[in-house]
């Protein structure tokens, strides 16, 4: 299903969920930190970048280019931590972990509403998203937890899959 919307399309899928996808930006692969933008609705409080799928556009495609639109980064597309429900907002999110590569000095919503970036340490992200965004700490949690298997797999060496998580 499609629904238009100023600047964009909505897309919603079978279950009338929008599609959504978003990144955990990490500044490197001991992910310790994260980065988060300011919300474009209430400045003060921080978010996870991310936003809606385009018609004919991967979550993949959709979360790198949020996240160059809202956070004004590139870098380098990680793993899948789930698909996250959001059923008070009627959306599923589908979210990656992305290894920050570059920071621009300027980014479109940088000029545009003048939306800020910032890191911070996975606790200081979790106390900020329970402000304002209480489900994407869902994202946080997941990024841990997975960390956390992937480090006990590589010394196991036994392979283990994790099921994508709602919240």
């Amino acid at each position: 299903m499609v629904k238009e919307k100023p600047n964009s399309t909505r897309i919603y899928d079978k279950d009338g969920f929008r599609r959504r996808a978003a990144c955990i930006c990490v500044r490197s692969d001991a992910e310790a930190e994260v980065l988060l933008v300011t919300s474009s609705r209430r400045p003060e409080l921080w978010i996870v970048p991310g936003g809606g799928v385009e018609p004919e556009e991967e979550p993949s495609v959709t979360a790198v280019r949020e996240v160059l639109e809202e956070a004004g980064v590139v870098g380098k597309l990680g793993r899948c931590l789930g698909v996250f429900e959001n059923r008070d907002h009627m959306h599923r999110t589908e979210v990656f972990v992305m290894t920050v590569t570059k920071e621009l000095e300027e980014w479109e919503d940088s000029r545009s509403i003048g939306r800020k970036r910032q890191w911070f340490s996975i606790d200081d992200a979790l106390t900020q998203l329970a402000l304002h965004k209480p489900t994407q700490r869902h994202y946080l949690m997941q990024l841990r937890h997975s960390k956390n298997n992937s480090n006990v797999n590589a010394n196991s060496n036994s392979p283990t899959t994790a099921a994508p998580t709602t919240a």
